[in-house]
């Protein structure tokens, strides 16, 4: 009996791109869920927006590329992109601040160069960026949590409506960045944009990244270089920049773990294994220079939370700290070292 004839690649696995993606989209539930608890069904309502436009555009795409849309499209990662977004998004940010913002993420920063796997910078944060420099009072300025309804929430997405004045504010980053008279302690009795360690409501969401993160760690998605590098360099920057509850104070090290993108950059974000360093190694460095830079930018830079401006810095890099910490071929050393003995 002929045995029937097997090609390369021999070795096969369950972690295919649709896998992979569909257990990342589990692993943002209790971020999504939790933010539903505290502004409503907003983030929903932009979850909604953000994957109708995705969908559409990268089938467009396809389509024009004359490349298989089903079969790309079946992958979940233009879904991917988009939970990001609107998750990274304000909630009730109005449609058209939504729909660019995916519009750039999935032309920009990802089909214009060629598609899934060959994009150097993460789309969600080129969407992100984008929206962020373009509109910077819409994405500075979050809802008080727990105030704004579903009717209200729909009219200001929409633009019917504005939502009353008290029920946004800015977010504690942004009011530490411009303090300049109150100590830390001051802050957290007059300013709501506060918690107990981070930033009101942001302290929960982030512990929500972080159960999905651990989630996706255990599932063995990715190491645990990156991540540990990013949080690990945002709390040293933050403890030795720290100067207590003074009026010049730049937050304590928990108060920068738990506030802004800080959980969602850090597991959701770096992990990206096309956009990031390839080696054990290299992600650890890509990890480092995210955490450090988001710390420069949210202390001493022009915007409150440096996340995605971190990211794409370090994609840059990305190439470099792959030259200098790939590991060497099998037997490349020992053929070099003989060269030299034997010249």
């Amino acid at each position: 009996m002929a045995l029937p004839r097997i090609t390369s690649p021999h070795a096969t696995g369950s972690n295919r791109t649709r896998r992979i993606m569909q257990q990342v989209l589990v692993a943002t539930l209790p971020g999504l869920l939790t933010l539903t608890w505290l502004y409503g069904f907003a983030p929903l309502i932009n979850l909604l927006l953000a994957s109708a436009t995705a969908l559409g555009l990268e089938a467009a795409v396809l389509h024009l590329r004359q490349r298989p849309v089903g079969f790309f499209l079946n992958d979940c990662s233009a879904l991917v992109t988009a939970m990001l977004l609107a998750l990274a998004l304000p909630p009730q940010s109005p449609w058209w601040l939504t729909l660019t913002a995916c519009g750039f993420a999935i032309l920009f920063g990802k089909h214009v160069y060629g598609g899934l796997g060959q994009n150097p910078f993460n789309p969600a944060m080129v969407g992100y960026v984008v929206a962020l420099v373009s509109f910077p009072v819409e994405m500075t300025a979050w809802p008080v949590p727990h105030v704004v309804g579903l009717t209200e929430g729909i009219q200001h997405i929409f633009g019917i409506a504005s939502l009353p004045d008290g029920w946004s504010q800015a977010t504690a980053l942004d009011a530490l960045k411009t303090n300049r008279s109150l100590t830390m302690d001051e802050l957290r009795v007059q300013n709501p944009a506060f918690g107990h360690l981070g930033s009101r409501g942001a302290e929960w969401v982030n512990l929500a990244f972080l159960a999905g993160g651990l989630f996706m760690l255990r599932r063995r998605l990715f190491g645990w270089h990156a991540p540990a590098g990013m949080l690990g360099a945002l709390f040293v920057m933050s403890l030795l920049f720290w100067n207590g509850s003074d009026s010049d104070s730049n937050g304590s090290p928990l108060f920068h773990l738990l506030s802004g993108a800080t959980m969602l950059g850090a597991f959701f974000i770096v992990t990206d294994p096309v956009s990031g360093a390839t080696s054990n190694q290299g992600r650890l460095i890509f990890g480092i220079g995210v955490g450090i830079l988001v710390y420069v930018i949210r202390t001493w830079g022009g915007y409150p939370d440096g996340v995605a401006f971190a990211v794409l810095l370090m994609n840059l890099a990305a190439p470099t700290i792959d030259y200098f910490s790939r590991p060497r071929t099998y037997g490349h050393r020992k053929a070099e070292r003989s060269f030299k003995v034997g010249g």
